[in-house]
């Protein structure tokens, strides 16, 4: 039987992520999606930029299509590199910078969360902290 991310275990993620946003300062919108690339659970701290709801969620969209951490693709779309044109192919914008981080279970992919209001290293950081939180909650 697979594991699913429940989403109990989501508002999980998502409250771990909020604490660290509020401890480092960065005010965030954390979207976490299922393995189907569903969104699961969503929260918009109060003085996050409004940009950043559809940031955190292209974010995680991204995290789960592509098994990857959004940090790790900015290499690969730059210019001559593998996946150059990627982040504009598709319907729902890829986006290639730090804040989108696999959620994992016995080393399975799960989903996704996906951070927006900060830097691209404060929404890495945000982002791991919620991953961090996914310790149980899933059946």
């Amino acid at each position: 039987m697979s594991t699913i991310l429940t989403y109990e275990a989501a508002s999980r993620v998502v409250a771990a992520a909020l604490a660290r946003a509020s401890e480092t300062g960065s005010p965030s919108c954390v979207s976490v999606v299922d393995a189907g690339r569903n969104l699961l659970a969503f929260a918009r701290q109060d003085s996050a930029i409004l940009a950043a709801v559809e940031v955190s969620q292209a974010k995680a969209y991204t995290a789960a299509s592509l098994a990857m951490s959004t940090a790790d693709l900015a290499p690969a779309v730059q210019p001559g590199g593998p996946f150059y044109g990627l982040t504009g192919s598709h319907g729902q914008p890829y986006i290639p910078f730090g804040g989108g981080a696999l959620l994992r279970v016995d080393g399975s992919v799960v989903g996704a969360v996906g951070v927006g209001g900060g830097s691209p290293d404060q929404d890495a950081d945000v982002a791991m902290a919620g991953a961090a939180a996914l310790a149980v909650g899933v059946a």
